[in-house]
């Protein structure tokens, strides 16, 4: 029998019986469905992420109290008694540290209200004390005016360079160059605009202001733990950066030999393995909870082909009786068992792109479709149609003919 001929009558059945086809189906649907939507939501995430992450260039680390993880949040207690990352450290990094090109410490106050004049910002800014490494090390760069330098940090100046959020709040129709902005109560004179830097996860990254380390401090306090950023001079001497600044910070702060490190050092590359670990592990459990799924569909597209064989044997009689062969029969039960595991195949892959759709909208990520999943995915569905379509269909075909005629 043609296969068109043979697609043709499988999809009548299918037609014909539209509840029972989508109950049969809906095992399949489910598994590929979730699996879809879980990969175009990692996919989509991963990107987000490592557009992130290029914020930090390739040469760029940072040393901080707190590790970062991920897949839950790290017990901090652990950590809490931990001595607190100062300037002194930065200073030492400078001074030791011979494969790195740029330092820069830096401290941050979230949920700030930046005011100019009778206008003020919604109290989502965030203010960094940091010193003229801040801007390069963490991929800010001028648009307009300039970063504060040596001499603002070292005489403590009170001067701000400011993110486009403040300036379209605050100065919609003017330049901010050398006016004064307050947060806090604190003034500062604008010296510098940054580029706009678009957001990430939802969540802006122009909604920032930067002043001097030193003025930060002494309005915020200096007793707190700050993170230093750290370029390496070149992407070679990456990883021998990263343990030349080890080996410093241990003696500055005075671990004992053999123990571990009070300070964590982490990179965009080490964050995104990170997640790629852990990602890794969600897909190792969604592809056993598919593979049950598909089990389980398979085995309901066995049954309903069985039930199938048992309606039509009359059916496949009056085939055999006007000359179709044992392979015809065979053929067409066995490409009607494919078809209806691929046409839930197919309609899983499109509920599984509209969940991933609806999943990066909610968190405010960009999706991305997971074509070589769903490819995978709509082999697995034929695969599933032969393997699970086969007995019945060798048990149709060996029906008598003579017997088939006089079934009722």
């Amino acid at each position: 029998m043609q296969l068109k001929e043979s697609t043709r009558i499988a999809v009548d059945v299918i037609r014909t019986h539209k509840m029972r086809s989508f109950l049969t189906l809906l095992g399949i649907i489910i598994g590929v469905t979730s699996i879809i939507g879980m990969q175009a939501l990692i996919q989509g995430i991963q990107l987000n992420m490592k557009q992130q992450m290029e914020q930090l260039g390739a040469t760029v680390f940072q040393v901080q109290k707190y590790p970062v993880t991920m897949g839950g949040d790290h017990d901090r207690d652990k950590y809490r008694n931990r001595k607190d990352i100062t300037l002194k450290e930065s200073e030492a990094i400078k001074k030791y540290c011979t494969y790195v090109e740029n330092v820069g410490p830096e401290d941050w106050e979230a949920g700030r209200v930046v005011r100019y004049r009778d206008k003020k910002t919604s109290p989502t800014i965030w203010i960094a004390g940091g010193e003229p490494a801040f801007f390069p090390n963490n991929s800010y760069f001028i648009g307009e005016g300039r970063a504060f330098n040596e001499i603002d940090c070292q005489y403590n100046r009170a001067v701000a360079v400011i993110g486009m959020d403040v300036v379209e709040q605050l100065f919609p129709y003017q330049s901010p160059i050398g006016e004064d902005i307050s947060v806090d109560g604190h003034h500062y004179q604008v010296i510098g605009i940054i580029e706009k830097q678009g957001a990430r996860f939802g969540e802006s990254n122009d909604n920032r202001i930067a002043v001097p380390i030193g003025v930060f401090q002494k309005y915020y306090g200096k007793n707190r733990s700050i993170n230093i950023t750290v370029s390496a001079k070149s992407p070679e001497l990456f990883e021998a950066s990263q343990e030349q600044v080890t080996g410093v910070l241990r003696a500055v702060r005075k671990v004992p030999p053999g123990e571990d490190s009070d300070f964590a050092i982490w990179s965009s590359q080490s964050l995104y393995k990170s997640f790629n670990d852990m990602t890794a592990k969600i897909r190792i459990g969604a592809i056993v909870i598919v593979s049950f799924a598909l089990l389980v569909a398979g085995i309901g597209i066995m049954n309903i082909m069985l039930v199938s064989v048992h309606e039509r044997t009359r059916e496949i009689g009056i085939r055999r009786a006007i000359g179709a062969q044992q392979k015809d029969i065979l053929y067409q039960f066995l490409v009607e068992s494919i078809l209806l595991s691929e046409l839930g195949g197919l309609i899983g892959m499109l509920f599984g792109v509209l969940i991933g759709v609806l999943a990066s909208a909610l968190i405010k990520v960009s999706i991305s479709i997971p074509i070589f999943t769903m490819l995978l995915g709509f082999f697995f569905c034929s695969v599933v149609g032969i393997v699970f379509g086969v007995y019945p269909a060798m048990k149709a075909s060996k029906l008598d003919p003579i017997e088939s005629l006089r079934y009722e």
